[in-house]
């Protein structure tokens, strides 16, 4: 399984990957990458846009190699996933699509706390066109901007968990996904912090592609390709 990161921050990279890798075990090798250009942080439409082209490259060098058996697009606007669906047979998941599905399962209420108040109405349509509108209860932004939060995680923490409360307590929420790749570690540490569902985008990717990967494992043989 390959790890793109969207962003050129190897350090996010490694974090992310690492995530993955502790998420599912032995059962898939993960390798991370980062793209070559583009954004440092996804922080408006406009980095989402830019880093689209550049993740469907990574992608398509990562399945030149024999080793890539699926492809997890590493930020929250799953920038180039859909692209990749088209040009690729490995299965393509999107951290974004993946969380928001995890959090809306069961009809549950579900909200998002994130970092990134110029991607607010992208992740509204992001909701909508994967059909869970009717479960959204909104989204709760952290104070600060998100270059500040990013190098102070005591910080980020706290204000994400502000975020999570009042998805909670103001907006209905059952559910919290944490809207960011970066925020992977943040994620981890607010289920220990928060009493409601949180739902962390690595996880969660990991573990859709883990079942589309188990579902054409062929018996008693290696992972293969969709």
């Amino acid at each position: 399984m390959v790890l793109i990161n969207p962003n050129t921050s190897a350090a996010t990279t490694a974090m992310m990957t690492a995530l993955a890798r502790r998420t599912l075990g032995g059962a898939f090798p993960v390798r991370g990458v980062t793209v070559t250009r583009g954004p440092r942080m996804l922080t408006d439409p406009a980095a989402l846009d830019a880093a689209a082209p550049e993740v469907v490259a990574a992608g398509l060098r990562a399945t030149a190699a024999d080793d890539c058996v699926a492809l997890l697009v590493g930020a929250f606007g799953d920038p180039g996933a859909a692209e990749l669906r088209a040009v690729t047979d490995v299965p393509v998941v999107g951290l974004g699509e993946a969380a928001l599905g995890e959090a809306a399962a069961g009809g549950t209420p579900f909200g998002v706390a994130t970092t990134t108040p110029l991607l607010a109405e992208a992740i509204a349509a992001h909701v909508t066109a994967l059909g869970l509108a009717d479960r959204y209860t909104g989204l709760r932004l952290t104070a600060g901007g998100p270059e500040r939060l990013s190098t102070e995680p005591e910080l980020l923490l706290d204000e994400l968990e502000r975020a999570v409360r009042a998805c909670v307590e103001r907006d209905g929420a059952r559910a919290v996904v944490i809207g960011g790749g970066p925020l992977g570690d943040a994620a981890e540490e607010l289920r220990t912090r928060c009493a409601v569902r949180i739902v962390a985008p690595i996880p969660a990717a990991c573990r859709a592609l883990a079942r589309l990967l188990q579902g054409c494992r062929p018996t008693g043989g290696p992972p293969g390709p969709r």
